[in-house]
Order: C-alpha cells, then structure tokens, then sequence
C-alpha cells in the first residue's frame, strides 16, 4: 500500500490538471462567495458582488486558455451557466440588503456551480 501511494498522488495530480472534456460534464465543482463585507444595497456593493460570482465560475469552470474551439466553446457555456445558475441568489441577497428590516450576518455567501 506504501509503494502505491506516490503513484495514487501522481494520478490525482494529473486528473485535477487535466484539461475538462465533455466526459467530464458529470462532474460539479462549486465556488463559494462571502458576501457580508459588501453593502448591497449600494450600486458599487452590488457590482462588486457580480464581479465575485464571474471570477468564481472562471474557478469553478476552470481558467481554460486552449485553442480549441470546442473546448474554448465549453468552458464559457460552464461560466454563462454558472453565473446564472447565481442570478436568483444574487437578486435575493439585494432584496434582503434593501429592505431596511433585515440583517445580513458574517456567514452570507452564494454559491456557484459548474456542471
């Protein structure tokens, strides 16, 4: 078991490196924003929330930078579903900062999924 493990890493290392191809639609990965810092119920909070939620679908798609088309095509379908998979968490955040009888805690956060 001992001698398996260097190549069980190497293994891991190269799948979570690996270039996504459409086998790998399946798999979800998740990128969670904390959002408790931001004023949302200023123009600027809110801006600076759905610059957050684009940055983390590129992490949760993956920084892709090949030059194939079908892959350069895939990786912004993942992102363009991600941010609207966040839309209706975004939209609830803002509504609940701008209604003036409620508090958002330390732990408000959205989360964005990549499928």
């Amino acid at each position: 078991m001992v001698k398996s493990l260097p190549a069980l890493t190497a293994i891991l290392f190269a799948a979570t490196s690996a270039v996504p191809t459409a086998s790998q639609a399946q798999d979800v990965n998740s990128v969670r924003i904390a959002y408790a810092d931001l004023n949302l119920a200023s123009d600027a909070g809110a801006n600076v929330l759905q610059q957050r939620i684009r940055l983390a679908a590129q992490v949760a798609c993956g920084y892709e930078d090949s030059r194939q088309y079908d892959v350069m095509m895939a990786t912004k379908t993942c992102r363009t579903k991600a941010v609207a998979g966040a839309r209706p968490a975004f939209e609830a955040a803002l509504a609940t900062a701008r209604h003036p009888s409620v508090t958002v805690g330390a732990a408000a956060a959205i989360i964005v999924t990549a499928e």
